[in-house]
């Protein structure tokens, strides 16, 4: 039986905490084998700072930040190198504020680039790792909502767009959302219709090794395929006991429900996908302990708050509280996941418990 092909999980997906020092600082990640940072998701812990994105792709002045709708900026602070196993940040309040607390979630491609042709009319640059089901995708649109995308997987289970050239909002597709329903990264709303709610339009169901649009109210997919801007996408493949994306019901209970993963989660982020709004919370193994309510949002520029707990096990998550974002009554909650550690690795030797 194979449980697995990735038994060091360190290797594809790293957390790293640090306290700022307001002036440039190299950071090594935490992890016993070397992991460079194509993508990194950045936030304040200690203060009400943006969350960003910087990837190695669009390059290191390049900054998007995930809870609003703004174009992308250039700065020379924030991230300004990705390293063969980490990072180093400049003086910016947002990444390396004197004696504030961050959290940097990073992610491996392969640091390289390549043409990627299998999109309808759009030609792709894309740095794909396909072991890890993780690929960092640019490209230009064409405002054709029959045009495609090729992101350099076989598949795909979670797809996050931005354009970076307009104020436009994030288009997010998870395996789980009703067809034709889009949630939006820097907004609480619940899956909308994108047809009929969306003037600019989002992206169509997942499927194959190209992702495509959805024309909105105006028949135009500006958020995600506007002509001439260029845009920037993060793709996710779930890979057996490393990643996973899926939803569980709500119970509205403290004691509530389990959500087996095959792994240890390094990482899970939670969002309301039907019934009520909510944000999206994000926890991880370096903040806190079960019961972990060391909550961040990717919708906002909030500093870490302490409410509702979660709990990490060897195996998966568990809700431990009745909050509308996660536990409310009669909601559908989406997720995705990364691992620290395989519940069971690929010589068949199962994980220590978690704390």
């Amino acid at each position: 039986m194979a449980y697995t092909t990735i038994d060091n999980p360190e290797l594809y997906f790293q957390v790293k905490t640090y306290t700022g020092t307001g002036s440039s600082l190299a950071l090594t990640l935490d992890g016993d084998e070397d992991m460079q940072s194509d993508l990194i998701w950045l936030k304040s812990r200690s203060n009400t700072d943006y969350p960003y994105f910087q990837d190695s792709v669009r390059g290191v002045t390049k900054q998007l930040a995930s809870n609003t709708n703004g174009a992308e900026t250039s700065y020379t602070n924030g991230v300004t190198a990705f390293g063969t196993d980490g990072f180093t940040v400049d003086s910016s309040n947002w990444s390396n504020r004197s004696s504030g607390t961050f959290v940097a979630w990073c992610w491996k491609a392969t640091g390289s680039t390549a043409a990627n042709s299998n999109g309808t009319n759009i030609t792709s640059t894309v740095d794909a790792n396909t072991t890890a089901g993780f690929s960092i995708v640019s490209y230009d649109g064409t405002n054709t909502t029959s045009d495609t995308v090729g992101h350099g997987l076989s598949s795909l289970d979670f797809l996050i767009v931005k354009t970076r050239d307009e104020t436009d909002s994030w288009c997010v597709k998870h395996k789980d959302l009703a067809s034709g329903k889009d949630l939006r990264l820097d907004q609480t709303v619940a899956e909308t219709d994108v047809v009929n709610d969306y003037s600019e339009g989002g992206l169509a169901n997942l499927s194959g090794n190209t992702f495509g649009f959805l024309a909105g109210t105006d028949g135009n997919a500006y958020a995600c395929n506007e002509a001439s801007n260029e845009h920037i996408a993060y793709c996710f493949k779930g890979v057996q006991a490393f990643s996973k994306f899926g939803s569980y019901a709500t119970n509205n209970n403290a004691d509530g429900p389990y959500i087996f993963t095959g792994f240890s989660p390094a990482f899970v982020m939670l969002k309301v996908a039907s019934g009520n709004t909510g944000g999206w919370d994000i926890y991880d193994n370096k903040r806190g302990f079960n019961p972990n309510e060391e909550v961040l949002q990717a919708n906002a520029s909030t500093a870490e708050a302490s409410s509702d707990a979660i709990d990490l096990l060897s195996n998966g998550f568990k809700i431990r509280n009745t909050s509308g974002n996660q536990n409310g009554s009669g909601d559908t909650i989406i997720y995705m996941a990364f691992a620290e550690a395989p519940f069971v690795n690929s010589n068949g030797v199962p994980c220590n418990a978690r704390w």
